[in-house]
């Protein structure tokens, strides 16, 4: 095979419509890399022959963000991931984004993709996930569910890693200013405080501190790559982030009951050439080192379920 023939390093494009909305999701990793509403980037996208530039639309699976030295013990058992992100001695963002997920339906705004986790020796456990975008009136939703098909309970934790675009075309240190303009709620009262190397150390109350998002804050106060928790539930068990543009765009990020935590990042400092031109926020069932804190953990038991369901939508305001 030459390769004109071959498909995007990405994998096949499934492209969705629905009313004001487009999407593409990629075959690698099930990846979000296009979402527009009205014509508008509503998230950051990037060439589907090229690598997402800072884990831009990834599904974040078994574990999002960071466990240290990618070594954990569950159930008695110690186990070594491998070290990806090698300057800080972290296993990063789980293997759901590395590999090629099967297509098990789409539709003109519907794709499902599937991923039967192999045998890493880091984690062993015989999952199978799904993931369903839709997109409708109200925006993107996507479910996903991860089903335990192994004789042992399995660790779990989920997250969504979408860089919603601030309306510019910037590169670079400009980003910072343009992502000054923008507005961000996030309804957690307890900040995550981090060590060098991104790991938690404890957590703090956010009142009176430039973590105090729950009214909506403009993003003046960078750098960002923080992690949000004791999130405001509504009374239907959603919990729901705010990213409001300069243009009057504004995205809401709304999870289930499942979501426990926000993490956001502005890129503050990134090299250019991987820095999104906008703000990641991020849905996380659990923050950072959960397999070694057990934190927020989900341990799937055999035979049983886990799942999550997210809603992203866009207005013109």
């Amino acid at each position: 095979m030459t390769s004109a023939n071959l498909p995007p390093r990405s994998g096949r494009q499934f492209s969705l419509k629905h009313g004001d909305y487009t999407a593409v999701v990629t075959e690698l990793g099930a990846s979000l890399r296009e979402l527009t509403y009205r014509g508008k980037e509503v998230v950051c996208s990037w060439p589907a022959d090229e690598t997402a530039p800072c884990s831009n639309g990834r599904v974040l699976i078994p574990f999002p963000n960071r466990i240290a030295d990618g070594t954990y013990t569950f159930d008695g058992t110690t186990y070594q991931l491998s070290i990806d992100e090698i300057e800080r001695r972290n296993a990063i963002h789980g293997y759901g984004y590395r590999s090629y997920w099967e297509l098990e339906m789409l539709e003109d705004d519907q794709v499902t993709l599937a991923w039967r986790v192999p045998q890493i020796s880091g984690y062993p456990f015989y999952l199978l996930v799904t993931a369903d975008y839709r997109l409708a009136d109200d925006g993107l939703h996507l479910r996903i569910t991860a089903a335990n098909h192994g004789k042992q309970r399995a660790p779990w934790a989920f997250g969504l890693h979408p860089w919603f675009a601030n309306g510019f075309d910037g590169y670079g240190d400009e980003i910072d200013g343009f992502n000054a303009q923008c507005r961000v709620t996030i309804p957690g009262d307890t900040h995550v405080t981090v060590d060098e190397r991104l790991l938690p150390t404890g957590t703090e109350p956010v009142d009176g501190t430039k973590y105090d998002l729950r009214e909506g804050q403009l993003l003046d106060q960078q750098p960002y790559d923080d992690a949000w928790t004791d999130l405001h539930h509504d009374a239907d068990g959603t919990t729901t982030a705010e990213f409001e543009r300069p243009d009057g765009l504004a995205v809401q990020v709304v999870g289930d009951e499942s979501i426990t935590s926000f993490q956001v990042c502005t890129g503050t400092g990134f090299p250019a050439f991987k820095h999104p031109s906008g703000v990641a926020i991020e849905p996380q069932t659990a923050y950072a080192n959960t397999f070694n804190t057990g934190k927020d953990l989900i341990a799937i038991e055999p035979g049983d379920t886990a799942s999550t369901s997210l809603l992203i939508h866009a207005e013109q305001r």
